[in-house]
């Protein structure tokens, strides 16, 4: 079911109210055509069923569009495929406003964890309602698929949206849970219950698509793709589009760790970003045509297709100024594109987060904080690596971080030992790597003597690894682990822990403003313990990155990375930390494209404001200017010799130097994001 995706794709949003007179009137084939073709787009995604929960195709199923007065999607859809642009199809799976109205039995009852009380959406509250999976809404759900891919059977592809099964106590869910013996006043039953509805959900709506055509694309959106859900992903998506809006909330490291695990699941991805200065759904909302061109390029360097997300107007008209942003940033990946297809990602280091472990459709957010710090430590750092889960090779990595929570059980703990027993190298933080019983599970030549009492307290680092010019205590923000070292094991230290006077609890214990100084002494306990081929870290380093984003704790995090890989990595460049080096493989081609990235992302307007009484989500990283870098140096280990060096697309040769096995050149000055390939 595995497909192969275009480049230059359009996700086309068209929620619109039933309110909202003269849907489409102003559509017009020849236009819509114009637009498009020199926006440089090949593939839009059309919608067939809306979140309102409106048609916008001729049904006997559901409910076309009260003010639309003809089949809108045959339209847009055959003008489309007229002049040969791909037209997937979407429909609303998650949300639909009129089958809340009619149903309401099978709208998600969701429940207060504190309180123990149930609610379902406020009347009084503009927004959509979410709709049960373990419900009849999803044999409705189906009907309508069916009807769709039958009006349309040379579709591109189904994408459905909302795809994510909250806890929820509506009768469905209760009757499975009663039915399979699962007690809904308990916390694990309620998402046992939930991760059932999702993949009924998943079961019947793929079985719909692939019972009318084997081999029709289909992608269930839940706007993240997370780690662990690789056996979901493989059984029900043909491929995977990698939702990550910037200025909406998911800034612009969110995609870069998005596709960095996409790239293991050997599933073809597009990423998906959006016009909009905020998030989906606003009009006259525009990015900068600069930042659109990074993004796209970004989702080049990382191995991905593109999708820029934008609304149709309720009128039908394609918006102007959006094209022209749009055929900036397109006309610069059509050129690019013969350098960009059929890749893999080159990695040393492998992220193994702790939501990879579980297979939950519920997620900790704390376990997403330790992924997002130690994967901005590699990207900064400049680091070549995957996000994985347990369905990967953990031996073709040189080395595994395991960042401050994950869980290792038996079975995760033989394949390590056999991982480092060929040579392999691990990096343990926080909690990682501790048992149950409170002792470590590897052989680190050292004692865990519990948690500290201290938050926070303070470390110095050893001489190899401090940040330059920082020898004093640094304070580490959240609780560390106890750790001593044994007399004569062969570890080493990596050093020292300096603890408060005491906590800052009340108003007899407190001093300044924030944090109670360190005592002049160090403690006997280390700040991370290095022996053989393991290195752990007393701290939740990387959760502590995460959030407080200390610039000289992230160099010292990656001369942390770089002492734990123990060996050469692949790629090294002098970029600057804002920078970004990819490295992926063309077999086909015989060639090494190097992706090297740089903008100057900024933060804009205030990160919380009221107004008219509603809370204003701000604060957006913006792209405003693209500002040439000059003097980039490179060098990559190839053990193949190179045959020539040049900068793509402009096709120019450019000097290179070759010894020892490894491949160096200087690049002059690049704008934005320059290819360099090595030919072999």
């Amino acid at each position: 079911m595995q497909h192969h995706l275009r480049f230059r794709q359009v996700h086309l949003d068209f929620h619109t109210s039933g309110l909202i007179p003269g849907i489409g009137l102003s559509f017009d084939k020849e236009k819509w055509q114009k637009t498009l073709l020199d926006a440089h787009v090949n593939s839009v995604t059309l919608f067939a069923k809306c979140h309102h929960g409106w048609h916008y195709n001729t049904t006997n199923v559901g409910h076309m569009h009260p003010n639309l007065g003809f089949d809108l999607l045959r339209a847009q859809f055959d003008a489309c495929k007229e002049v040969d642009i791909n037209a997937p199809i979407y429909i609303s799976a998650g949300f639909d406003m009129v089958k809340a109205v009619e149903h309401p039995e099978w709208c998600c009852v969701h429940l207060d964890e504190e309180t123990g009380e149930t609610s379902v959406h406020s009347p009084l509250k503009a927004g959509y309602i979410r709709m049960c999976f373990n419900s009849p809404y999803t044999e409705y759900l189906v009907e309508e698929i069916r009807e769709v891919m039958r009006q349309f059977p040379n579709c591109n592809g189904i994408f459905l949206d909302i795809v994510s099964q909250p806890i929820c106590l509506c009768e469905s869910c209760l009757k499975v849970m009663r039915y399979n013996g699962l007690d809904p006043r308990k916390p694990e039953d309620r998402a046992i219950c939930a991760q059932m509805g999702l993949e009924r959900y998943l079961s019947l709506t793929t079985q719909a698509v692939m019972d009318i055509d084997p081999e029709m694309p289909i992608f269930h959106n839940a706007g993240h793709v997370a780690p662990g859900q690789q056996a979901l992903l493989k059984k029900y998506d043909s491929h995977l589009e990698l939702e990550s809006l910037p200025t909406g909330g998911w800034g612009y490291d969110h995609f870069p760790i998005s596709a960095k695990y996409a790239a293991t699941t050997g599933l073809d991805y597009l990423g998906m970003t959006g016009k909009f200065h905020t998030t989906w759904g606003e009009f006259g909302g525009y990015k900068d045509p600069a930042a659109l061109r990074y993004e796209c390029d970004a989702m080049l360097a990382y191995g991905a297709k593109c999708s820029i997300g934008d609304q149709l107007h309720p009128c039908g008209n394609l918006d102007p100024a959006t094209y022209r942003a749009i055929g900036q940033a397109y006309a610069d990946v059509e050129a690019k594109e013969p350098w960009c297809d059929n890749v893999r990602n080159v990695a040393d280091i492998a992220i193994l987060p702790a939501g990879a472990i579980t297979s939950s459709c519920t997620r900790n957010p704390s376990d997403l904080r330790g992924l997002n710090g130690a994967a901005r430590t590699l990207l900064e750092g400049h680091f070549l690596f995957d996000v994985i889960d347990l369905d990967a090779n953990f031996n073709d990595y040189k080395l595994l971080i395991l960042p401050d929570n994950v869980p290792v059980d038996a079975a995760l703990k033989r394949r390590l030992d056999a991982y480092l027993v060929k040579g392999g190298h691990l990096l343990l933080s926080g909690s990682s790597g501790v048992g149950a019983d409170g002792k470590f599970q590897f052989d680190l030549g050292a004692n865990l003597e519990g948690d500290s009492p201290y938050e926070p307290d303070y470390m110095v680092p050893t001489r190899e690894l401090m940040a330059p010019g920082f020898d004093s205590p640094m304070v580490m923000y959240l609780r560390s682990k106890r750790v001593t070292l044994v007399k004569g094991s062969g570890a080493n230290s990596l050093g020292s822990i300096y603890e408060p006077y005491f906590n800052r609890s009340d108003r007899a214990h407190f001093s300044s403003h924030q944090h109670t100084p360190n005592q002049p002494d160090a403690t006997k306990y280390v700040t991370g313990v290095q022996k053989d081929n393991i290195t752990y870290l007393a701290h939740p380093v990387f959760t502590i990155y995460a959030i407080w984003g200390n610039v000289p704790f992230a160099k010292y995090l990656r001369k942390v990375v770089r002492f734990a890989m123990g060996g050469e990595p692949t790629a090294v460049t002098n970029l600057p930390s804002a920078g970004r080096m990819t490295v992926m493989e063309q077999p086909s081609e015989n060639r090494t494209i190097v992706h090297l990235l740089y903008a100057n992302v900024v933060q804009r307007g205030e990160p919380c404001a009221v107004v008219n009484g509603q809370t204003i989500r701000g604060n957006a990283q913006v792209i405003e200017e693209l500002v040439p870098l000059a003097g980039t140096d490179v060098t990559v280990l190839s053990e193949r010799p190179v045959t020539g060096v040049t900068l793509e697309p402009q096709g120019l040769p450019l000097n290179y130097r070759m010894e020892n096995g490894r491949v160096s050149f200087h690049v002059d000055t690049f704008t934005c994001h320059q290819m360099v390939v090595l030919q072999y």
